[in-house]
């Protein structure tokens, strides 16, 4: 399987489109075909369902898309850093960022480096911590902005955040009308809620609520904070989020939810034991020598 290959599948998996694929491509119709047939042959199935006017993605189509996609970054990383190897703090940093307050506490980073280091480049990467991690074992990304909890055998961290978890609901609901400023666990026990996909948040707050003699009323799950808050201001529920996911606009209206377990950490990580290029390192201490002595 050549990168090449995987470009062109890559490609028709986007286009779902033969000639469309082509002509992004700049080939004619019938070698992309075959060279799509050939890669089938090669693995033993069927990557396409080939409709009258359309392709759809095969089970195995779709797994072998999400992996090139991996290959295909790996690879242009790769190139990237052998060439930048010899340009000095040249290179480009690859650091994934879940979302919450860690834009915002990395785009301060940011600033600071690219002054001191004008060459360098940034390549951000967004999902939950545990779609991170997992892009870190794959080396797709050297360093991430993740929240807790996390694999302390597999990780090197620090802290560089916290906030509170809020309860985010229509400005009609009650518990928005009952004017308290905090809401205990107890007051959500019975409220169908929108909840983070990660498991890690969903068993913490099966915690409250089993601390509360209850279980928490979940009927969602989501990574996307934005259209967690849309799906609570439609009234489908009450969306359990960070603080930061407040989204200002007349519908919504957040509530800090008490109790000392009810806030999120964002740590800074790396992998342990694994050789990082020379402008990640430089970057780790770049941003480590900004919190000295508040992670004693």
């Amino acid at each position: 399987m050549e990168l090449r290959t995987l470009t062109y599948f890559v490609t028709v998996a986007e286009e779902l489109n033969i000639t469309k694929a082509a002509q992004i491509l700049h080939l004619s119709q019938p070698p992309l075909s075959a060279q799509i047939k050939n890669l089938e042959d090669e693995l033993g199935t069927p990557l396409f369902i080939r409709g009258k006017r359309h392709l759809t993605l095969t089970d195995a189509g779709q797994l072998l898309y999400q992996r090139a996609k991996d290959i295909l970054n790996l690879s242009e990383k790769a190139s990237a850093e052998i060439t930048a190897l010899n340009r000095g703090m040249s290179g480009t940093v690859s650091i994934g960022l879940v979302e919450g307050m860690a834009p915002d506490i990395a785009a301060e980073w940011f600033a600071g480096f690219l002054t001191e280091h004008p060459g360098v480049r940034f390549r951000i990467l967004d999902g939950n911590s545990d779609d991170l991690i997992e892009k870190m074992r794959g080396g797709l990304i050297g360093l991430a902005v993740i929240t807790s909890p996390y694999d302390q055998q597999l990780l090197n961290s620090f802290r560089v955040g916290q906030e509170k978890m809020v309860a985010l609901m229509n400005r009609s609901h009650p518990l928005a009308e009952s004017g308290k400023p905090a809401l205990d666990v107890a007051d959500l026990v019975g409220e169908p809620l929108i909840v983070p996909s990660r498991k890690a948040h969903i068993e913490e707050i099966r915690r409250w609520f089993r601390a509360a003699g209850a279980a928490p009323d979940i009927v969602c799950e989501m990574d996307n904070y934005l259209d967690a808050a849309a799906l609570a201001g439609r009234g489908i529920g009450i969306s359990i989020f960070p603080q930061t996911a407040y989204i200002m606009n007349d519908s919504l209206i957040s509530r800090e939810i008490a109790g000392p377990d009810t806030t999120v950490e964002y740590l800074f990580v790396w992998r342990k034991e694994h050789q990082l290029p020379t402008v990640e390192e430089s970057f780790i201490d770049y941003v480590k020598a900004r919190y000295q002595g508040q992670n004693a």
